[in-house]
């Protein structure tokens, strides 16, 4: 019974660490707020004179060159309505948002063309 169990242990130790050795960093990179949908991480990045959300795909940077989003900002009880644009290696919107901890953000991203998803963040 004791071998069984010692066997047991081992097997899920081994096994923890061969998926940590294959998953990806979910952290963030940008200083920013990460939520995963559909094994991409979007990092959202929100300050009062510009939004940014970076996009990784299995922890490597997306191509965003022909990719946007359309972002809407929820404050209290202010509703504010941002569109991304590709900017570099992100997309980005400048200008004056309202953002601050505790609000909330829900982005629906386009890529190609196509839905490439819908994400929400709550700024920290």
């Amino acid at each position: 019974m004791k071998t069984t169990t010692l066997l047991a242990a081992l097997a899920l130790t081994l096994a923890g660490t061969a998926f940590a050795a294959g998953g990806h960093d979910h952290s963030p990179k940008h200083g920013g707020v990460v939520t995963e949908a559909k094994d991409m991480d979007y990092e959202l990045v929100a300050k009062p004179a510009a939004i940014q959300l970076h996009l990784r795909d299995h922890g490597k940077p997306a191509d965003v060159s022909k990719a946007s989003a359309k972002l809407t900002l929820l404050t209290g009880t202010e509703k504010q309505e941002v569109e991304l644009k590709p900017a570099g290696d992100k997309l980005e919107a400048t200008g004056s948002f309202k953002v601050g901890p505790g609000t909330k953000a829900v982005a629906v991203v386009t890529m190609s063309g196509k839905p490439a998803g819908t994400v929400r963040f709550t700024i920290k």
